[in-house]
């Protein structure tokens, strides 16, 4: 599995033949102009706003997404794919945040979106159980400061936890809080299942 992230909260997993595209920037963006176009075979959108449902972004030549952007259960190209529903305010405005769980090439992944609220009831934390990787917004969004970002992440007990939706200052603090301050950055992530073996809560930092 190969990620690469591309600002904000857009990220592109790569695993064999199968593209998958998380939170895309849209075009209506102010993020949008460093963006190039690619296919992918399925895209998540976790939050109705520009800069997270760019579903245009990740449509290229004749490869056109699988949209998912919803609560639910999906079952796409045999990898199955739960939608769990949370609310969040972003700019002060209310909506409905779609957390989503599923497995790539035997790595389960968890990606919390723009979550607002650190604290899960245990409800939702058995939906999410402990994912291999976790993705998580660490304060440049006004929805989580690094702090709360940092207990979150390592209540759900993941074994890599990569951060997004950041600026210098606030990655900076959220790498302080988990004590990983000489955490350097990285183009992409190319992992398999066997890497994970006897990680616990290790930060990876991805550049955009």
């Amino acid at each position: 599995m190969i990620i690469t992230y591309l600002g904000k909260q857009f990220f592109k997993i790569g695993q064999g033949g199968l593209t998958v595209a998380f939170n895309p920037i849209s075009k209506d963006s102010k993020y949008s102009a460093k963006i190039s176009k690619f296919g992918s075979d399925i895209a998540l959108s976790t939050i109705n706003h520009p800069d997270y449902n760019g579903f245009d972004m990740v449509s290229h030549g004749d490869t056109v997404p699988l949209e998912i952007n919803g609560p639910g259960d999906y079952e796409i190209k045999d990898i199955f794919i739960k939608g769990i529903m949370t609310e969040t305010e972003l700019s002060g405005n209310k909506y409905i945040n779609t957390i989503y769980t599923l497995s790539i090439d035997n790595i389960s992944l968890c990606f919390l979106g723009a979550v607002s609220n650190e604290k899960f009831n245990t409800s939702l934390r058995g939906e999410i159980e402990s994912p291999d990787i976790l993705f998580i917004p660490v304060g440049n969004n006004n929805l989580l400061s690094p702090s709360e970002a940092y207990k979150l992440a390592v209540s759900l007990e993941p074994k890599i936890i990569i951060p997004m939706d950041y600026d210098d200052a606030t990655l900076k603090a959220f790498l302080k809080e988990a004590g990983q301050e000489n955490t350097k950055g990285v183009e992409k992530l190319t992992i398999k299942a066997k890497d994970l073996i006897g990680l616990e809560g290790s930060i990876v930092v991805l550049s955009s």
